[in-house]
């Protein structure tokens, strides 16, 4: 869904049948939350499936660079970005069979575990003893602010060549500051300010990709948004909303969706 947001094809509904669907607004929609799970935001990627027309995952409309919902996929123009409002990050410890071997992800590695500290570095993979990959992921638990002021949540997930830009956005979120009348500059809290995330084309020595660009676009200016983004943090913190799991996460398989 681009930021001209993809439309739905379909007649028009009648007013009376309109007043008929918002009197029974919500009812059978709502589920406890631990049965929730967020979707991932991702860059297309020159071999993402998702521009390959004889791939499932394939969306109509989609280009290298743009930004996708992995389950719903929707999808937001890459040099125009999506704003998102940053309520949480956790670093992640995920396992894949390499490519060459057939590909799949096997698995999270909890970062207590020794098998850390036993991976070895081969060029720009770190590879487990067992032989699978080992990849760090900086993963950040969004709100996607639309043009009308609703919100969906998601997960910007940032590995390999992506991390640098993770870190630079966790220095931008520690380093801000506002003016509070009283106590001067303060660090707003994380689900308080809202940035803009495009894509940019960078390329090293293995190849072309996208990968993100951060922005700041400032405080959050509605106390009811605000309040949400706060609820939303205090439930990922207390385990109660999860990510779609990887196996089931579009590309997520074959690692297409990791640049270089």
């Amino acid at each position: 869904m681009s930021n001209e947001v993809t439309k739905a094809k379909g007649t028009a509904v009648s007013a009376d049948l309109m007043d008929d669907i918002f009197e029974s607004a919500g009812e059978g929609a709502s589920f406890d939350s631990s049965e929730m799970q967020i979707p991932f935001v991702r860059l297309v990627q020159a071999l993402s499936p998702q521009i390959n027309k004889k791939k499932p995952e394939y969306i109509e409309g989609v280009s290298q660079g743009d930004a996708f919902n992995t389950v719903t996929k929707e999808y937001w123009d890459g040099e125009k970005g999506l704003t998102v409002i940053p309520c949480f990050q956790a670093t992640k410890y995920l396992e894949f069979v390499p490519r060459e071997s057939g590909g799949g992800f096997q698995g999270e590695i909890q970062p207590d575990s020794p098998l850390l500290q036993q991976a070895k570095r081969n060029g720009a993979k770190e590879i487990l003893p067992n032989g699978n990959e080992l990849v760090k992921s900086d993963q950040h638990f969004c709100l996607i602010l639309a043009e009308d002021g609703s919100t969906q949540p998601a997960i910007i997930d940032m590995k390999s060549t992506q991390l640098k830009v993770s870190r630079n956005w966790k220095t931008m979120i520690a380093m801000q500051k506002a003016d509070h009348p009283t106590k001067g500059k303060v660090t707003p809290a994380v689900f308080a300010t809202k940035w803009k995330l495009t894509s940019v084309e960078q390329t090293n020595d293995r190849g072309t990709f996208a990968n993100w660009s951060v922005a700041k676009v400032g405080l959050i200016d509605s106390r009811d948004l605000l309040q949400e983004a706060k609820t939303f943090r205090a439930s990922i913190a207390a385990g109660e909303v999860k990510a779609t799991p990887e196996e089931s996460s579009s590309s997520s398989v074959n690692g297409d969706d990791i640049p270089f």
